[in-house]
């Protein structure tokens, strides 16, 4: 290879980064150029624009934009599907008649329905009714007094009744924290004893006013069967133990006159002192001096005994003070227009077709629909006003109350998760109340088998009850 050749292959690579560099140069000559014209074009724009318009854009290719599909402002909620089915359990032969109904409490939507717009007959679930509308109007911390007064005549002194019959003809009875009649007379002794005017003579009479309840004392529509076996006494506003003959039972055959049977214990309490008094009917004098008074439980604890064990006394009482608060009078006739009432104004409830005959619900004619009662059951779960008295006074599956003998064997699947009032009467056996379901969702219910049997209707209520907790939030209407 000559001796030249490498410096010459050197010399070529400096020719071509020359020639790149006249390259660029030449470029940036035009760019300059380029920039000046645009400069000077834009400093002395041609007079024929100047003069009369404004230049037009060349128009811009546009890209199309594809439309959106539709989006929803919040994503919807999951659907539940519902999809168990207690329709058998709501066609057994047991339940002769069905109407029923099922919510989910916290919403209060209807479940199930069975005929539940028909207004029927409650049996003692209308005790649930006559507690709610007590509780609301008279309040859980009324006590019912029981006092008496001096008489009009000298000697004589008036048994005045307040409605309470729980009142204790000795120290005690099958109430809770009952007065006691011995207590009302160990006070007028000590009165009577202190009183000048006495001057230590004997009670001579001893009047007994029953006038705070007017009307009649037996439902027209109730079976007297009830009160010689034992279950009702006559509604008035005087008496000891609920009128029992034992005081300490709970069924226990009951007189025609408890008004007398007070004023008897009445008597006897007060010892040598009034051995020889007489009794008649009659009304205390108005402004007499109080000899003595006594005052009953709570209204909460007597709503709870009503519901727990199914009191009828006590449900009439409530049913009547209510009444009377309200100013709606005294009698049966007064709780069509008091009860309806009470329910509407404190819990926003719709009463219309309500038919109230009693406060028990011993009687046929008594009319409420399921809708109704699972409605007042939402608010009862919820604790609204007063009601949580009533929801923790509630009888409980296989624990308490009617409820303790029920749910046993397969269904005591739901014990301590069932809360619900039981009725029966010859003509219907009832049950509502709250059901804490399997899933944990919380029902509230009312179920009625008409012109059923007690055994097999009961059985079937219990069997369908189950059916609804182990449905729980899937429970279908099918």
């Amino acid at each position: 290879m000559p001796a030249h050749s490498a410096p010459q292959k050197r010399s070529w690579r400096g020719v071509r980064l020359a020639a790149a560099w006249v390259v660029v140069g030449l470029l940036a000559a035009g760019s300059l150029a380029g920039g000046a014209a645009f400069a000077s074009a834009q400093a002395a724009p041609p007079a024929e624009l100047t003069a009369t318009a404004t230049a037009v854009p060349a128009p811009i290719s546009t890209v199309a934009v594809p439309e959106r599909r539709p989006q929803p402002a919040v994503a919807a909620p999951a659907t539940i599907i519902r999809t168990c089915s207690v329709s058998a359990l709501a066609s057994a032969a047991g339940l002769g008649t069905f109407q029923g109904v099922v919510r989910d409490a916290a919403t209060g939507s209807i479940l199930f329905d069975r005929s539940g717009d028909q207004f029927s007959r409650t049996a003692s679930v209308m005790k649930v009714l006559t507690s709610s509308a007590a509780l609301a109007v008279l309040g859980p911390d009324h006590p019912v007094t029981t006092s008496v007064v001096r008489g009009a005549e000298a000697g004589q002194v008036v048994l005045v009744g307040g409605g309470d019959v729980t009142l204790a003809s000795g120290s005690s009875n099958i109430y809770n924290d009952s007065a006691s009649i011995l207590d009302l007379a160990a006070q007028v002794k000590a009165a009577w004893a202190a009183d000048p005017s006495a001057g230590g003579g004997e009670i001579t009479s001893i009047v007994l006013d029953s006038s705070l309840f007017s009307g009649d004392t037996w439902q027209p529509s109730w079976s007297r069967v009830e009160q010689t076996e034992g279950s009702t006494a006559e509604v008035t506003a005087l008496m000891v133990d609920g009128d029992r003959a034992n005081p300490s039972a709970d069924t226990s055959p009951r007189s025609t006159d408890p008004v007398g049977r007070a004023g008897q214990a009445l008597r006897s309490a007060l010892g040598s002192v009034a051995s020889g008094a007489r009794l008649q009917a009659g009304v205390a004098p108005a402004g007499a001096t109080v000899l003595g008074a006594v005052q009953s439980a709570p209204v909460s604890t007597m709503v709870q005994e009503a519901v727990l064990r199914s009191d009828n006394n006590e449900a009439e009482m409530l049913a009547r003070l209510t009444a009377i608060a309200l100013g709606a009078g005294s009698s049966f006739s007064a709780l069509q227009t008091a009860i309806p009432a009470a329910l509407h104004d404190s819990y926003g409830l719709n009463v219309d077709g309500l038919v109230i005959v009693d406060g028990s619900g011993l009687s046929d004619n008594d009319a409420v629909s399921a809708l109704f009662i699972t409605a007042l059951f939402d608010r009862v779960d919820a604790r609204v006003g007063n009601l949580g008295v009533l929801l923790d006074g509630l009888p409980i599956a296989d624990q308490t109350g009617t409820l303790s003998y029920r749910f046993t064997g397969s269904n005591s699947v739901v014990d301590g998760k069932v809360f619900a009032k039981t009725g029966s009467i010859d003509s219907a056996n009832t049950l509502a109340g709250v059901v804490h379901a399997a899933d944990g969702t919380v029902l509230t219910f009312a179920f009625f088998a008409l012109d059923s049997q007690i055994g097999s209707g009961r059985e079937a209520l219990d069997a369908l009850t189950v059916g609804v907790y182990n449905c729980g939030n899937a429970l279908s209407n099918n």
